[in-house]
């Protein structure tokens, strides 16, 4: 009698357990689903690009001619008007050459006087008869040559006269020094070119900011259009500027077509500084007060949802798309058409969607029971 027992009791466990699986079983194959609720609100569409902080104008002074760098009056950072000395050459040789340039004027001056009275002697000889036109026509032509020679002298001594004043180095605008590339003692050579004394910008109040963008961005981008960026310097704080221009000359990087961007920037305070990275995001387009969904709701598709539905793929051509709003625990297929994008949410239009619908972003089979997890969209963020 006590094995029947005993035997009844584990048949009786046995069905106890058999139960209890089933249910939770049952209960956790039922899909769960993430959600997020239907918001209104402002959004913000924008191109992300990458830019190098500039001054609008900067002008690089360089050494006419060659030699060596005997003073310098201007050094980094230095504030300086138009036509101040920055910096003087040794000008020793300039003023011998000059010397020797004065002194053959003189000599062809000389020259110039000895021929036309040659030439007056000839003239008035040959005008009483006494003289031989061969000579009259040879005192001439000294005269001639004399004159041209102190023409020649004279664009000689003018030439050495400029060369020594450009041993006077002068800023050519008012600005502040970004670089100063030589020394007192150093030589520079300008056999080929000028070489770079100093790069002066005209005025870091007002810069520029030259972007890369993406040929499949810069379509949407136009002059006038507001821009916002942040540099490492200052991670806290938000900068403005605005697009002056994009650039027809395209760049090709490993069959990546780009274009650069041009953003005026205000630096009033001369916070920014020449050579910061800057991390822009231009605004191409903005709706306000309109229906926001998570883009994860665009992405979402039931796993016996039928295969030419929109839902989880890209925009039909109507710019229609299918997402699924939670209802009584059962996915409801909507059609929406969708607007501008921020990234992460997306502007929406449709009848059947309202504002606090759960439209659902993704399955979870974690949970143990058949739950929904539903939490509002807060405003975007810019970065």
């Amino acid at each position: 009698m006590s094995r029947l027992l005993a035997y009844a009791i584990a048949a009786a466990a046995v069905a106890a357990g058999a139960y209890f699986l089933w249910v939770n079983l049952g209960s956790s194959s039922a899909p769960s689903y993430r959600t997020e609720a239907v918001a209104r609100g402002d959004i913000t569409q924008t191109v992300s690009a990458n830019g190098t902080l500039k001054p609008v104008k900067v002008v690089n002074v360089g050494a006419q001619i060659s030699g060596r760098i005997s003073a310098l009056h201007a050094d980094f950072n230095d504030q300086v008007s138009e036509g101040q000395v920055l910096a003087e050459l040794d000008d020793a040789l300039l003023k011998a050459q000059l010397d020797q340039s004065v002194a053959q004027l003189e000599s062809a001056k000389a020259q110039l006087g000895l021929a036309q009275v040659n030439y007056a002697r000839a003239k008035d000889l040959a005008a009483k008869g006494a003289g031989a036109r061969a000579a009259l026509d040879e005192a001439a032509a000294s005269l001639a040559i004399a004159e041209a020679a102190v023409g020649s002298a004279e664009a000689k001594v003018a030439i050495d006269r400029v060369n020594l004043g450009y041993a006077v180095i002068r800023s050519p605008v008012a600005g502040v020094v970004m670089s100063r590339d030589v020394d007192v003692g150093q030589t520079v050579a300008a056999s080929l070119s000028a070489p770079q004394i100093f790069s002066i910008a005209q005025n870091l109040a007002q810069m520029q900011i030259d972007t890369t963008v993406a040929e499949a961005d810069v379509g949407a981008i136009r002059a006038g259009m507001a821009a916002v960026f942040r540099v490492d310097a200052f991670s806290g704080r938000i900068f403005h500027g605005t697009v002056r221009q994009i650039r027809l000359n395209p760049k090709t990087e490993s069959n990546v077509v780009s274009y650069n961007v041009v953003l005026d920037v205000k630096n009033d305070d001369l916070t920014l500084l020449p050579g910061m990275t800057a991390y822009v995001q231009i605004e191409v387009a903005e709706a306000k007060a309109v229906l926001l969904i998570p883009n994860g709701a665009l992405r979402f598709k039931p796993a016996d949802a039928a295969a030419g539905s929109r839902g989880g793929g890209r925009n039909g051509g109507d710019g229609t798309r299918t997402i699924y709003v939670l209802e009584n625990g059962e996915p409801r297929p909507v059609q929406v058409t969708t607007g501008i994008t921020d990234g992460r949410v997306t502007e929406v239009t449709g009848e059947a969607l309202k504002e606090g619908d759960a439209v659902i972003t993704g399955s979870s089979s974690t949970a143990a029971k058949s739950t929904t997890q539903t939490t509002r969209m807060g405003p975007p963020g810019m970065f």
